[in-house]
């Protein structure tokens, strides 16, 4: 894993590497935020902490600069907790484990946080060296993005004093964002009364797992399989063909990530086990029939015998919780007319919890038109109202709409053009960032978002391509150098 430390540019890896060392899932940043402290006192420059959790870091133009616009750098400090089914780590005490894989950079069996640990890791190396040529420089680091982007949402005003703001959490080299879709979370909920289950009768786990998963804003054009989506045509079926009835339900454990695996336990006669397994074994077949293009690797589906729980769901509420599943939208609504390759809107049946008299089904839509936004939402409303569950929403964030006038734009673009001899792409993204939140804040300031290449953030397959980060590296020197004077 030391390997890291000598891929080049040493200051971003070495930063990079440090930070796969402090545990920062989302909602448990106490020990990063810390560390990031300890790391602008050490590197000399002006850091705090503010009341949303944000760190802040300030250097001063360096000599000869003072009359450049001011630039904020900005990237998210936590990082999403996936793990494959076989690890034991856990996320807020142990340390990620980077490795080599040819041309990218893993985590063995959890994500690597990449996502956005590049990011910080750069702005880090800003902050550290002493020979770099720019103005003055404000650097973001935002709490929480990956869970409601709540360090944004709560960022005090006047806390920023620059005039650019270049975000580091976009994950394809050579495109340079402009804009991106808003978003909100949607979440169902209803309590109820169990009641006993049939002793007589034995109890399985059926579990769909295997699948790739995925960012939910940015894969989720690719149609990837949703665990949740498909469990539910197990649990039917079972329900209507085998007696079964439903104990409880986990699956998916983040709101933006396409869930890869869910798990229900179903009670019923034991003489309908054997029908059951059959039936989960031709579901296996055409699961894997379906998705054999975007899901190669293979989608398991297992049944095994476990302990008869003492109470399970009513029936009732059962049928009304498999057919609002079943019934719920998810993936891709309506892609952008002008731009027919962009997503415009989406949802994403992110997490399903029944177990213990309460049910909670979490949703997060996504659109880059507010009216649509407000469309689907209502359409998610409409459709757990039905099943007599409470909706919430909550986290609601608008897109970022795109300038394509933009200063610091067009200098990225000039500069990207003169140091590796092709033209950058201009792109607008279905995945949230932090700029529209930002930008909601502080409308004067000129933003546009680059980075790296990575794939599959928010699953175990999180990489990273190493011969990116030099160029990146580049580019960003060169763009604080030449900022243009206030």
């Amino acid at each position: 894993m030391n390997e890291i430390l000598n891929l080049n540019p040493k200051c971003i890896w070495k930063n990079f590497y440090a930070l796969t060392q402090v545990p920062r899932p989302s909602g448990h940043l106490e020990k990063i935020q810390q560390f990031l402290l300890d790391f602008g006192k050490q590197a000399g420059v002006e850091v705090f902490k503010d009341p949303a959790g944000n760190i802040v870091m300030r250097k001063p133009a360096s000599a000869g600069m003072e009359n450049r616009k001011g630039v904020i750098l900005q990237a998210h400090m936590d990082m999403v907790p996936q793990k494959t089914p076989e690890s034991t780590h856990n996320f807020e005490t142990d340390p990620i484990q980077p490795w080599i894989d040819g041309e990218w950079v893993k985590a063995k069996g959890t994500t690597l946080g990449a996502d956005n640990g590049i990011g910080v890791a750069a702005i880090m190396a800003v902050m550290e060296d002493k020979t770099l040529k720019h103005g003055p420089i404000d650097a973001l680091i935002t709490a929480d993005e990956e869970t409601g982007m709540y360090g944004a949402n709560d960022l005090p005003e006047g806390e920023l004093q620059g005039d650019i703001l270049m975000n580091l959490d976009s994950e394809h080299w050579g495109k340079f964002v402009i804009g991106s879709a808003g978003g909100i979370d949607v979440t169902a909920t209803l309590d109820y009364q169990e009641v006993e289950t049939d002793q007589e009768d034995a109890a399985v786990k059926v579990s769909v797992s295997g699948l790739r998963g995925g960012h939910s804003g940015l894969e989720i054009n690719e149609g990837r399989g949703n665990a949740n989506k498909l469990l539910v045509q197990i649990v039917r079926e079972a329900i209507s063909e085998t007696e079964a009835r439903l104990a409880s339900w986990n699956g998916g454990n983040m709101r933006n990530a396409i869930p890869f695996k869910a798990e229900a336990v179903l009670t019923l006669p034991k003489e309908n086990i054997a029908a059951l397994k059959e039936m989960a074994e031709e579901w296996k077949e055409t699961f894997n029939d379906e998705f054999k293009l975007i899901e190669p690797q293979g989608i398991e589906v297992h049944v095994e015998e476990v302990a008869t729980p003492a109470k399970e769901v009513p029936v009732e509420i059962q049928d009304n919780l498999i057919d609002a599943i079943f019934a719920c939208h998810d993936g891709v609504i309506r892609y952008i007319p002008a731009y027919p390759s962009v997503v415009e809107t989406s949802s994403n049946l992110a997490i399903i919890n029944i177990e213990g008299g309460h049910a909670t089904i979490k949703i997060l839509a996504r659109s880059s038109r507010e009216d649509m936004k407000d469309y689907v939402t209502t359409m998610l409303e409409s459709c757990f109202s039905m099943a007599g569950m409470k909706v919430e929403t909550s986290g609601s964030y608008g897109g970022w709409d795109p300038n394509p006038d933009s200063e610091v734009l067009h200098l990225l673009l000039k500069e990207y053009k003169e140091l590796f001899g092709q033209d950058g792409i201009i792109q607008v993204d279905h995945a949230g960032l932090e700029c529209s939140v930002i930008l909601g804040k502080y409308p004067h300031l000129d933003v546009v978002s680059f980075g790296p290449t990575m794939k599959s953030p928010h699953t175990t397959s999180e990489r990273c391509l190493i011969e990116t980060i030099a160029p990146f590296w580049e580019l960003l020197k060169k763009a604080l150098e030449d900022v243009p004077v206030k």
